[in-house]
């Protein structure tokens, strides 16, 4: 276990599902990464990346439900501003994507 944090800590963290409409390739990056174009609803459209391309097509992604960290600041990885952080469980060198059990609003906090 990491260092602890407390309850008011953790409700900085505003983590949202949104469904990926846009997915494409990531060649500036070092590691084989895509590119995500995710819809947070209300909230609006944001971009991300994931090193997920070894469990995942494209296709796969397009249309698909994720959970991700929607409040940190605007990250620049290689050529790509990211805008949020895509949540993933990690299992030896994959990441494996959380999502909602059911199909739920673009937007949804997650507590």
């Amino acid at each position: 276990m990491t260092k602890q944090i407390t309850f008011e800590d953790f409700t900085k963290v505003d983590l949202r599902v949104g469904t990926i409409i846009e997915v494409s390739d990531f060649p500036e990056a070092h590691n084989p990464t895509y590119k995500l174009t995710i819809d947070f609803g209300k909230l609006g459209i944001k971009k991300s990346s994931a090193q997920i391309t070894t469990l995942y097509s494209k296709e796969e992604l397009l249309n698909r439900q994720i959970v991700a960290v929607v409040n940190f600041p605007e990250k620049q990885i290689a050529t790509f501003m990211s805008e949020c952080l895509v949540m993933g469980a990690i299992s030896g060198n994959d990441v494996i994507l959380l999502k909602p059990e059911q199909k739920v609003e673009n937007g949804s906090t997650v507590s």
